[in-house]
C-alpha cells in the first residue's frame, strides 16, 4: 500500500500492521533464551489483532530457519535490544525524577501496564483513536492493569496533537520524558522537523527524548531488503515496510536536535547489542543496517 498525506489505517494494514509486527517481535524477545525483556502481553494483542502471519509467529507455526529468514531467536533479540533501550530511557528518567512520559505512535505498546514506573508517573498514549480504543479495550479484558497513571490521547499525529495533549492534562512546564519509537521512517522529512520542533516546544529543560536514526532510508529498497522481503513473503508475511517508508533527503537528527538546543548521544545498533551481551550478526541484511543508531537526548538546562 503506498503512502499518501491523507490515508488511514487500522492495526491490520498499512502503517498499523508494522505496530503489530512489532508486538509479535516483542514476544518473540520475551519468549526467547536471551530475555533482554518482558512483555506478556505482546502475544495475545498479537492474537486479537488476528493477522495470520503474526499470530502463527507468536503461536509457533512459522517453519523456522535458525540462522535464516525466519530465525525467532534473530529477531527477539533484535526487538529486544530496541525495546531494552526504549525502556531504560523512561525508567532513568522517571527514576531521576521526571514525572510525565509521552509515548508517541504508542501502537501496541504496552509500556504503562509492564513497566515499574515511580510513583506519581503519568504516562501519555498518543495514537489514532482506533488503535488506542482497540489496545485499551483488548487489555482491559484481558485483566491487564496500568502500573502508572496512563492517559490516552486519541488522535493523528498529523493533526493538532499537542492542543489534544495538553487537553489530557500534559504540563509543558513539567520536564518530559519523550519517545518516538519505529516512527520517523514513516514520516515525510518535513514532518520530521516539525515533530522535533513540537517536541522542543512542549519541553521544560531537562526534558529527554529517545529515537532510532536511520541516515539513509533507502536501505529499506536495498538488494539486501529486496532479498530478505522475498524470502518472508514466501514464509505468509505480507507487510512490506519499503513501500511505507518516506524516502528523501532528511536532516540529520543528532545535528537538528543539538540546534535545538539538546544535548544529543548515540550508540551503534552493533554497539548496543554488544552492551546486552549478544553478538551482532555479519550477513549482508545485519551490515546494511549496522549504521543504525539509537539517539538520545536531553534539553539545556538544569538537570532532574
Amino acid at each position: 500500500m503506498t503512502r499518501s498525506d491523507s490515508d488511514s489505517w487500522d492495526l491490520a494494514s498499512s502503517v498499523g500492521a508494522t505496530a503489530t509486527m512489532v508486538a509479535a517481535q516483542r514476544a518473540l524477545a520475551t519468549a526467547g533464551p536471551d530475555k533482554l525483556i518482558d512483555d506478556p502481553w505482546a502475544a495475545p494483542l498479537v492474537r486479537a489483532v488476528g493477522i495470520d502471519f503474526f499470530t502463527r509467529m507468536v503461536d509457533g507455526e512459522i517453519p523456522v530457519v535458525e540462522g535464516g529468514e525466519f530465525d525467532p531467536v534473530r529477531m527477539g533479540h533484535g526487538m529486544g535490544v530496541r525495546t531494552r533501550f526504549f525502556d531504560e530511557h523512561f525508567l532513568s528518567a522517571t527514576r531521576g525524577g521526571i514525572r510525565q512520559a509521552v509515548i508517541l505512535a504508542s501502537g501496541l505498546d504496552s509500556r504503562a501496564y509492564r513497566l515499574d514506573w515511580p510513583a506519581g508517573t503519568v504516562v501519555y498514549e498518543v495514537d489514532l483513536p482506533e488503535v488506542i480504543d482497540f489496545k485499551t479495550s483488548t487489555l482491559r479484558d484481558l485483566g491487564a492493569q496500568p502500573t502508572a497513571e496512563r492517559r490516552t490521547v486519541a488522535i493523528d499525529l498529523r493533526d493538532d496533537w499537542p492542543a489534544a495533549l495538553k487537553a489530557a492534562g500534559f504540563d509543558p512546564q513539567a520536564p518530559t520524558v519523550w519517545s518516538a519509537e519505529g516512527l520517523l521512517i514513516y514520516l515525510q522529512p518535513d514532518a520530521q522537523d516539525a515533530l522535533f520542533d513540537t517536541i522542543t516546544s512542549l519541553s521544560a529543560p531537562g526534558s529527554r527524548v529517545a529515537c532510532e536514526f536511520i541516515g539513509d532510508t533507502t536501505v529499506f529498497s536495498g538488494p539486501e531488503w529486496r532479498a530478505h522481503r522475498e524470502k518472508m513473503a514466501a514464509l505468509g508475511a505480507e507487510v512490506e515496510i519499503g513501500d511505507l517508508v518516506y524516502h528523501g533527503d532528511r536532516n540529520h537528527i543528532p545535528d537538528y536536535l543539538t540546534a535545538a538546543g539538546w544535548t544529543v548521544t548515540g550508540t551503534q545498533v552493533r554497539d548496543k547489542y554488544a552492551e546486552y551481551g549478544l553478538e551482532y550478526g555479519d550477513d549482508d541484511l545485519a551490515v546494511a543496517f549496522d549504521d543504525m543508531t539509537y539517539l538520545s537526548a536531553v534539553l539545556a538546562g538544569p538537570a532532574v
